[in-house]
Protein backbone atom coordinates (compact mmCIF):
# COMPACT_ATOMS: atom_id res chain seq x y z
CA UNK A 1 0.00 0.00 0.00
CA UNK A 2 1.48 3.93 -1.27
CA UNK A 3 2.11 5.62 1.92
CA UNK A 4 0.06 8.95 2.00
CA UNK A 5 2.38 11.98 2.04
CA UNK A 6 1.66 15.22 4.35
CA UNK A 7 1.29 18.34 2.37
CA UNK A 8 3.83 20.60 2.83
CA UNK A 9 2.64 24.16 4.22
CA UNK A 10 3.95 25.95 0.77
CA UNK A 11 2.15 23.24 -1.04
CA UNK A 12 -0.98 24.57 -0.04
CA UNK A 13 -1.19 27.92 -1.56
CA UNK A 14 -3.33 27.33 -4.22
CA UNK A 15 -6.24 26.04 -2.09
CA UNK A 16 -5.72 28.77 0.21
CA UNK A 17 -7.78 32.66 0.38
CA UNK A 18 -5.11 34.48 0.42
CA UNK A 19 -2.65 32.74 -2.02
CA UNK A 20 -5.39 30.28 -4.61
CA UNK A 21 -4.71 33.51 -7.19
CA UNK A 22 -1.42 34.86 -8.02
CA UNK A 23 -2.31 36.84 -11.44
CA UNK A 24 -2.10 40.49 -9.89
CA UNK A 25 -0.60 43.32 -10.84
CA UNK A 26 0.87 47.04 -10.02
CA UNK A 27 -2.55 48.61 -9.88
CA UNK A 28 -4.58 45.40 -8.19
CA UNK A 29 -1.15 45.81 -5.50
CA UNK A 30 -1.37 49.63 -5.19
CA UNK A 31 -5.42 49.33 -4.37
CA UNK A 32 -4.68 46.79 -1.50
CA UNK A 33 -2.52 48.86 0.04
CA UNK A 34 -4.02 52.19 -0.16
CA UNK A 35 -7.65 50.75 0.90
CA UNK A 36 -6.14 49.06 3.99
CA UNK A 37 -3.26 51.62 4.39
CA UNK A 38 -5.85 55.08 4.92
CA UNK A 39 -7.82 53.78 8.18
CA UNK A 40 -9.96 55.94 10.44
CA UNK A 41 -6.41 56.15 12.88
CA UNK A 42 -5.24 58.60 10.50
CA UNK A 43 -8.50 61.26 11.79
CA UNK A 44 -6.73 61.12 15.00
CA UNK A 45 -3.64 62.76 13.94
CA UNK A 46 -4.31 66.09 15.28
CA UNK A 47 -4.42 64.58 19.21
CA UNK A 48 -1.05 63.85 18.87
CA UNK A 49 -0.14 67.62 17.63
CA UNK A 50 -2.28 68.89 20.29
CA UNK A 51 0.27 67.30 23.04
CA UNK A 52 3.32 67.71 20.54
CA UNK A 53 2.87 70.85 18.90
CA UNK A 54 3.85 71.72 15.73
CA UNK A 55 7.52 71.22 15.89
CA UNK A 56 7.92 67.78 17.50
CA UNK A 57 4.76 66.66 15.22
CA UNK A 58 5.90 66.67 12.27
CA UNK A 59 8.84 65.11 13.30
CA UNK A 60 7.56 62.12 14.47
CA UNK A 61 4.67 62.38 11.67
CA UNK A 62 7.82 62.39 9.30
CA UNK A 63 9.95 59.50 11.09
CA UNK A 64 7.24 57.20 11.75
CA UNK A 65 6.33 57.58 7.41
CA UNK A 66 9.53 56.74 6.87
CA UNK A 67 10.14 53.98 9.32
CA UNK A 68 6.99 52.29 8.23
CA UNK A 69 8.25 52.74 4.25
CA UNK A 70 11.63 51.36 5.59
CA UNK A 71 10.11 47.84 7.49
CA UNK A 72 7.90 47.62 4.22
CA UNK A 73 11.04 47.55 1.94
CA UNK A 74 12.44 44.93 4.30
CA UNK A 75 9.08 42.68 4.01
CA UNK A 76 8.71 43.09 0.65
CA UNK A 77 12.44 41.87 0.32
CA UNK A 78 12.19 38.69 2.66
CA UNK A 79 8.85 37.35 0.56
CA UNK A 80 11.90 35.59 -1.51
CA UNK A 81 15.11 35.66 0.04
CA UNK A 82 16.43 32.87 -1.87
CA UNK A 83 15.72 31.59 -5.44
CA UNK A 84 13.37 28.86 -4.84
CA UNK A 85 11.61 30.03 -1.76
CA UNK A 86 8.37 32.37 -1.23
CA UNK A 87 6.93 33.49 1.86
CA UNK A 88 3.79 34.92 1.40
CA UNK A 89 2.56 35.12 5.07
CA UNK A 90 4.03 37.24 7.75
CA UNK A 91 4.13 34.08 10.29
CA UNK A 92 6.39 32.25 7.62
CA UNK A 93 9.12 34.68 7.74
CA UNK A 94 9.05 35.02 11.58
CA UNK A 95 9.29 31.05 11.48
CA UNK A 96 12.50 31.31 8.76
CA UNK A 97 13.97 34.03 11.20
CA UNK A 98 13.06 33.03 14.66
CA UNK A 99 12.17 29.10 14.69
CA UNK A 100 8.31 27.94 14.79
CA UNK A 101 8.43 28.54 18.79
CA UNK A 102 9.33 32.16 18.87
CA UNK A 103 7.65 32.69 16.22
CA UNK A 104 4.48 31.56 17.32
CA UNK A 105 5.53 33.13 20.93
CA UNK A 106 5.88 36.52 19.03
CA UNK A 107 3.78 36.67 16.30
CA UNK A 108 0.46 34.64 17.08
CA UNK A 109 -1.67 37.69 18.94
CA UNK A 110 -0.30 40.38 16.69
CA UNK A 111 -1.25 38.51 13.49
CA UNK A 112 -4.99 37.89 14.99
CA UNK A 113 -5.42 41.09 16.89
CA UNK A 114 -4.53 43.32 13.73
CA UNK A 115 -7.16 41.15 11.39
CA UNK A 116 -9.31 40.62 13.90
CA UNK A 117 -9.29 43.38 15.92
CA UNK A 118 -9.12 45.75 13.33
CA UNK A 119 -12.75 44.47 11.91
CA UNK A 120 -14.02 44.97 15.54
CA UNK A 121 -12.92 48.23 14.88
CA UNK A 122 -14.26 48.91 11.70
CA UNK A 123 -17.76 48.13 13.12
CA UNK A 124 -17.91 49.88 15.78
CA UNK A 125 -16.87 52.59 13.94
CA UNK A 126 -19.32 51.48 10.92
CA UNK A 127 -22.32 51.05 13.33
CA UNK A 128 -21.64 54.69 15.06
CA UNK A 129 -21.11 56.11 11.34
CA UNK A 130 -24.43 55.02 10.43
CA UNK A 131 -26.20 56.11 13.22
CA UNK A 132 -25.03 59.21 12.96
CA UNK A 133 -25.79 59.63 9.12
CA UNK A 134 -29.13 59.06 9.78
CA UNK A 135 -29.55 61.44 12.21
CA UNK A 136 -27.69 64.14 9.72
CA UNK A 137 -30.30 62.79 6.91
CA UNK A 138 -33.48 63.32 9.30
CA UNK A 139 -33.11 66.72 10.26
CA UNK A 140 -30.45 67.31 12.79
CA UNK A 141 -28.63 65.45 15.70
CA UNK A 142 -30.97 66.52 18.48
CA UNK A 143 -34.77 66.55 16.87
CA UNK A 144 -34.00 62.52 15.36
CA UNK A 145 -32.19 61.69 18.53
CA UNK A 146 -35.78 59.92 19.91
CA UNK A 147 -36.09 58.88 16.23
CA UNK A 148 -33.10 56.62 15.82
CA UNK A 149 -32.14 52.98 16.50
CA UNK A 150 -30.28 51.62 19.10
CA UNK A 151 -26.30 51.37 18.61
CA UNK A 152 -26.54 48.04 18.41
CA UNK A 153 -29.12 47.80 15.55
CA UNK A 154 -26.59 49.87 13.55
CA UNK A 155 -23.41 47.25 14.43
CA UNK A 156 -25.99 44.69 13.24
CA UNK A 157 -26.92 46.07 10.07
CA UNK A 158 -23.30 46.49 8.88
CA UNK A 159 -22.30 42.93 10.41
CA UNK A 160 -25.11 41.58 8.23
CA UNK A 161 -24.05 43.23 5.06
CA UNK A 162 -20.04 42.17 6.08
CA UNK A 163 -21.03 38.74 6.29
CA UNK A 164 -23.00 38.35 2.68
CA UNK A 165 -20.12 40.12 1.10
CA UNK A 166 -17.69 38.22 2.83
CA UNK A 167 -19.22 34.65 1.52
CA UNK A 168 -18.71 36.37 -2.10
CA UNK A 169 -15.29 36.46 -1.98
CA UNK A 170 -13.28 33.70 -2.39
CA UNK A 171 -9.69 34.74 -2.69
CA UNK A 172 -7.53 37.64 -1.98
CA UNK A 173 -7.85 38.82 -5.45
CA UNK A 174 -11.32 38.09 -5.67
CA UNK A 175 -11.40 41.48 -2.85
CA UNK A 176 -9.90 43.77 -5.83
CA UNK A 177 -13.26 45.43 -6.16
CA UNK A 178 -13.66 46.20 -2.50
CA UNK A 179 -10.17 47.56 -2.80
CA UNK A 180 -11.01 49.73 -5.69
CA UNK A 181 -13.98 50.91 -3.97
CA UNK A 182 -12.26 51.66 -0.86
CA UNK A 183 -9.52 53.40 -2.10
CA UNK A 184 -11.72 55.56 -3.78
CA UNK A 185 -13.77 56.34 -0.89
CA UNK A 186 -10.64 57.05 1.56
CA UNK A 187 -9.21 59.30 -0.42
CA UNK A 188 -12.11 60.99 -1.85
CA UNK A 189 -13.61 61.51 2.71
CA UNK A 190 -10.33 62.09 3.49
CA UNK A 191 -9.83 65.06 0.72
CA UNK A 192 -13.02 66.32 1.48
CA UNK A 193 -12.95 66.55 5.46
CA UNK A 194 -9.47 68.50 5.19
CA UNK A 195 -10.64 70.58 2.38
CA UNK A 196 -13.60 71.16 4.26
CA UNK A 197 -11.88 72.39 7.16
CA UNK A 198 -9.74 74.74 5.40
CA UNK A 199 -12.70 75.90 3.85
CA UNK A 200 -14.75 76.97 7.20
CA UNK A 201 -11.46 78.05 8.98
CA UNK A 202 -10.02 77.97 12.09
CA UNK A 203 -12.44 77.50 15.12
CA UNK A 204 -13.17 80.09 17.59
CA UNK A 205 -10.98 80.50 20.45
CA UNK A 206 -8.91 77.42 18.92
CA UNK A 207 -5.51 76.86 21.32
CA UNK A 208 -2.47 75.51 20.41
CA UNK A 209 -1.38 75.25 23.73
CA UNK A 210 0.10 71.88 24.58
CA UNK A 211 -2.01 69.83 26.80
CA UNK A 212 0.60 68.43 29.08
CA UNK A 213 1.40 72.05 29.89
CA UNK A 214 0.61 72.24 34.19
CA UNK A 215 1.05 68.25 34.40
CA UNK A 216 4.20 67.09 35.92
CA UNK A 217 5.49 63.49 36.65
CA UNK A 218 4.10 60.36 35.18
CA UNK A 219 1.45 62.30 33.53
CA UNK A 220 3.26 64.67 31.03
CA UNK A 221 4.99 61.83 29.98
CA UNK A 222 2.21 59.33 29.74
CA UNK A 223 0.95 62.11 27.28
CA UNK A 224 3.59 62.43 25.41
CA UNK A 225 4.54 58.91 24.64
CA UNK A 226 0.43 58.40 23.96
CA UNK A 227 0.87 61.47 21.43
CA UNK A 228 3.62 59.48 19.92
CA UNK A 229 2.10 56.38 19.74
CA UNK A 230 -0.87 57.90 18.05
CA UNK A 231 1.00 59.06 15.31
CA UNK A 232 3.30 55.78 14.95
CA UNK A 233 0.13 53.81 14.94
CA UNK A 234 -2.05 55.59 12.79
CA UNK A 235 0.22 54.17 10.01
CA UNK A 236 -0.92 50.13 9.41
CA UNK A 237 -0.57 47.16 7.05
CA UNK A 238 2.34 45.19 7.91
CA UNK A 239 -0.19 42.36 8.37
CA UNK A 240 -1.01 42.45 4.69
CA UNK A 241 2.40 43.34 3.49
CA UNK A 242 3.80 39.71 2.51
CA UNK A 243 0.38 38.54 1.61
CA UNK A 244 -0.88 40.80 -0.68
CA UNK A 245 2.71 40.10 -2.53
CA UNK A 246 1.60 36.46 -2.39
CA UNK A 247 -1.27 37.44 -5.35
CA UNK A 248 1.58 38.62 -7.49
CA UNK A 249 3.42 35.99 -9.84
CA UNK A 250 6.80 35.54 -9.90
CA UNK A 251 9.80 34.21 -11.96
CA UNK A 252 13.36 34.26 -11.92
CA UNK A 253 13.91 37.61 -14.39
CA UNK A 254 11.17 38.76 -12.60
CA UNK A 255 10.64 38.30 -9.27
CA UNK A 256 7.57 39.52 -7.08
CA UNK A 257 9.35 42.07 -4.63
CA UNK A 258 9.81 44.57 -8.44
CA UNK A 259 6.37 44.37 -8.65
CA UNK A 260 5.79 45.17 -5.36
CA UNK A 261 7.81 47.93 -4.29
CA UNK A 262 6.72 49.81 -7.23
CA UNK A 263 3.34 49.57 -5.99
CA UNK A 264 4.30 50.24 -2.48
CA UNK A 265 6.07 53.74 -3.43
CA UNK A 266 2.79 54.51 -5.48
CA UNK A 267 0.83 53.74 -2.83
CA UNK A 268 2.50 55.45 0.28
CA UNK A 269 2.68 58.11 -2.18
CA UNK A 270 -1.12 58.36 -2.40
CA UNK A 271 -1.30 57.79 1.41
CA UNK A 272 1.29 60.64 2.63
CA UNK A 273 -0.88 62.92 -0.05
CA UNK A 274 -4.08 62.10 2.21
CA UNK A 275 -2.57 61.71 6.31
CA UNK A 276 0.04 65.13 6.01
CA UNK A 277 -2.88 67.32 5.57
CA UNK A 278 -5.63 65.74 7.41
CA UNK A 279 -3.09 65.99 10.33
CA UNK A 280 -1.65 69.57 9.57
CA UNK A 281 -5.62 71.04 8.62
CA UNK A 282 -7.07 69.16 11.54
CA UNK A 283 -4.32 70.77 14.25
CA UNK A 284 -4.10 74.07 12.28
CA UNK A 285 -8.12 74.17 12.72
CA UNK A 286 -9.55 73.19 15.45
CA UNK A 287 -5.92 72.76 17.56
CA UNK A 288 -6.37 70.45 21.01
CA UNK A 289 -10.06 70.59 20.31
CA UNK A 290 -9.19 67.38 18.77
CA UNK A 291 -9.06 64.63 21.62
CA UNK A 292 -8.35 61.17 21.53
CA UNK A 293 -12.66 60.16 22.20
CA UNK A 294 -13.53 62.13 19.45
CA UNK A 295 -11.45 62.32 15.88
CA UNK A 296 -11.23 65.01 13.60
CA UNK A 297 -14.51 64.11 11.64
CA UNK A 298 -16.60 64.25 15.11
CA UNK A 299 -14.99 67.89 15.43
CA UNK A 300 -15.83 69.39 12.53
CA UNK A 301 -19.36 68.18 12.98
CA UNK A 302 -19.35 69.94 16.41
CA UNK A 303 -18.09 72.78 15.25
CA UNK A 304 -19.16 73.12 11.77
CA UNK A 305 -22.70 70.85 11.20
CA UNK A 306 -24.67 73.49 11.61
CA UNK A 307 -23.03 75.55 8.97
CA UNK A 308 -22.36 72.61 6.57
CA UNK A 309 -24.79 71.24 3.88
CA UNK A 310 -26.08 68.02 5.57
CA UNK A 311 -25.59 65.94 2.09
CA UNK A 312 -21.78 67.19 2.13
CA UNK A 313 -21.45 66.29 6.09
CA UNK A 314 -23.71 62.90 4.81
CA UNK A 315 -21.52 62.42 2.13
CA UNK A 316 -18.45 62.30 4.17
CA UNK A 317 -20.11 59.51 6.66
CA UNK A 318 -21.78 57.85 4.03
CA UNK A 319 -18.45 57.34 2.50
CA UNK A 320 -16.56 56.39 5.22
CA UNK A 321 -18.99 53.68 5.95
CA UNK A 322 -18.40 52.40 2.77
CA UNK A 323 -14.65 52.04 3.26
CA UNK A 324 -15.05 50.37 6.26
CA UNK A 325 -17.01 47.46 4.50
CA UNK A 326 -14.33 47.51 2.20
CA UNK A 327 -11.61 47.48 4.77
CA UNK A 328 -13.74 45.19 6.59
CA UNK A 329 -13.08 42.25 3.66
CA UNK A 330 -9.23 42.64 3.25
CA UNK A 331 -8.72 42.78 7.33
CA UNK A 332 -10.96 39.41 7.47
CA UNK A 333 -9.05 37.55 4.85
CA UNK A 334 -5.78 36.75 6.67
CA UNK A 335 -8.25 35.34 9.13
CA UNK A 336 -10.06 33.19 6.70
CA UNK A 337 -6.65 31.98 5.43
CA UNK A 338 -5.20 30.88 8.90
CA UNK A 339 -9.03 28.65 9.35
CA UNK A 340 -9.06 27.40 6.26
CA UNK A 341 -5.31 26.53 6.49
CA UNK A 342 -6.30 24.00 9.59
CA UNK A 343 -9.04 22.49 7.99
CA UNK A 344 -6.67 21.52 4.45
CA UNK A 345 -3.66 20.77 6.62
CA UNK A 346 -6.00 18.04 8.42
CA UNK A 347 -8.06 16.57 5.82
CA UNK A 348 -5.46 16.62 2.85
CA UNK A 349 -7.84 18.44 0.75
CA UNK A 350 -9.79 21.47 -0.80
CA UNK A 351 -11.89 23.63 1.87
CA UNK A 352 -15.32 22.70 0.44
CA UNK A 353 -17.44 25.48 -0.28
CA UNK A 354 -19.59 24.79 2.75
CA UNK A 355 -16.90 24.48 5.15
CA UNK A 356 -15.59 27.71 3.99
CA UNK A 357 -19.03 29.40 4.22
CA UNK A 358 -19.13 28.31 8.00
CA UNK A 359 -15.49 29.56 8.92
CA UNK A 360 -16.07 32.73 7.47
CA UNK A 361 -19.48 32.75 9.29
CA UNK A 362 -17.77 31.62 12.52
CA UNK A 363 -15.18 34.26 13.01
CA UNK A 364 -17.27 37.32 11.85
CA UNK A 365 -20.19 36.41 14.10
CA UNK A 366 -17.27 36.06 16.74
CA UNK A 367 -15.97 39.45 16.36
CA UNK A 368 -19.39 40.79 16.00
CA UNK A 369 -20.24 39.52 19.67
CA UNK A 370 -17.26 41.07 20.88
CA UNK A 371 -17.69 44.23 18.85
CA UNK A 372 -21.61 44.73 20.13
CA UNK A 373 -20.23 43.33 23.47
CA UNK A 374 -17.24 45.66 24.09
CA UNK A 375 -18.14 48.67 22.10
CA UNK A 376 -15.78 50.47 24.66
CA UNK A 377 -13.01 48.66 22.65
CA UNK A 378 -11.28 51.39 20.82
CA UNK A 379 -10.28 52.53 24.64
CA UNK A 380 -7.93 49.63 24.91
CA UNK A 381 -6.64 50.30 21.08
CA UNK A 382 -3.69 52.54 22.05
CA UNK A 383 -2.54 49.63 24.80
CA UNK A 384 -3.50 47.38 22.47
CA UNK A 385 -1.47 48.92 19.58
CA UNK A 386 1.95 49.08 21.86
CA UNK A 387 1.71 45.69 22.50
CA UNK A 388 1.58 44.91 18.61
CA UNK A 389 4.35 47.69 18.01
CA UNK A 390 7.54 45.46 17.68
CA UNK A 391 5.22 43.32 14.91
CA UNK A 392 4.88 46.32 12.63
CA UNK A 393 8.59 48.28 13.30
CA UNK A 394 11.01 46.14 14.95
CA UNK A 395 10.89 42.54 14.22
CA UNK A 396 11.05 43.29 10.37
CA UNK A 397 14.40 44.72 10.99
CA UNK A 398 15.68 41.48 13.21
CA UNK A 399 13.87 38.82 10.58
CA UNK A 400 16.06 40.98 7.81
CA UNK A 401 19.25 40.17 9.61
CA UNK A 402 18.80 36.95 10.52
CA UNK A 403 17.63 35.43 7.19
CA UNK A 404 19.54 37.76 5.03
CA UNK A 405 22.41 37.77 7.15
CA UNK A 406 23.68 41.82 5.81
CA UNK A 407 27.97 42.53 6.72
CA UNK A 408 27.75 42.70 10.52
CA UNK A 409 30.27 45.53 9.80
CA UNK A 410 27.88 47.22 7.46
CA UNK A 411 25.64 50.07 8.34
CA UNK A 412 22.71 47.91 7.09
CA UNK A 413 22.68 45.25 9.83
CA UNK A 414 23.33 48.13 12.72
CA UNK A 415 20.45 50.13 11.16
CA UNK A 416 18.17 46.99 11.56
CA UNK A 417 19.95 46.18 14.95
CA UNK A 418 19.44 49.95 16.42
CA UNK A 419 15.41 50.15 15.11
CA UNK A 420 14.90 46.68 16.09
CA UNK A 421 15.85 47.79 19.55
CA UNK A 422 14.62 50.92 19.55
CA UNK A 423 10.84 49.77 18.67
CA UNK A 424 10.84 47.03 21.59
CA UNK A 425 11.88 49.47 23.78
CA UNK A 426 9.18 52.32 22.60
CA UNK A 427 6.21 49.51 22.70
CA UNK A 428 7.49 48.71 26.44
CA UNK A 429 6.77 52.87 27.12
CA UNK A 430 3.77 53.00 25.17
CA UNK A 431 2.06 50.05 26.97
CA UNK A 432 3.22 51.41 30.23
CA UNK A 433 2.02 55.31 29.30
CA UNK A 434 -1.40 53.65 27.82
CA UNK A 435 -1.79 51.42 31.24
CA UNK A 436 -1.15 54.17 33.22
CA UNK A 437 -3.99 56.51 31.60
CA UNK A 438 -6.05 53.57 31.79
CA UNK A 439 -5.80 53.20 35.64
CA UNK A 440 -5.69 57.10 36.09
CA UNK A 441 -8.70 57.91 33.66
CA UNK A 442 -10.71 54.87 33.97
CA UNK A 443 -12.65 53.36 30.77
CA UNK A 444 -16.61 53.68 30.56
CA UNK A 445 -17.46 49.95 30.06
CA UNK A 446 -20.64 50.19 28.42
CA UNK A 447 -20.57 46.61 27.99
CA UNK A 448 -23.49 45.59 25.21
CA UNK A 449 -24.30 49.21 24.55
CA UNK A 450 -22.74 50.16 21.58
Amino acid sequence: MQEVQKLQPNSLDDWLPLTASRNGNTFSTVFHIVSSGIGIQALFLPVGFATLGWTWGIICLLTAFAWQIYTIWLLVHLAEPVPGTRYSRYMHVAKAAFGPKLAKSLCVFPVWYLSGGTCIMLIITAGADLETLYKIMCGGIDTCEAKSLPGVVWCLLFICIAIVVSQLLPNLNSVLKFSKTGTVTAVVYVTLLWALTIRKGRANDVSYSRVEEGKSGMAKYANILNAIGTIVLAFRGHNLVLEIQGTLPSSKFNPSSQTMWRAVKISYMIIGMCSFPLALTGYWAYGNKVTAKEGLLSVFLQVHGHDTSRGAMGSVYLLQIINCLCQFQIYAMPAFDSLEFRYIFKKQQQCPRRVRAAYRFFFTGLISLLSVAFPFFPSLAPFMGGLTLPFKFSYPCLMYNLIKKPDQSGTLWWLNLGLGCFGIILSVMLVVATFWNLVTKGVRANFFSP
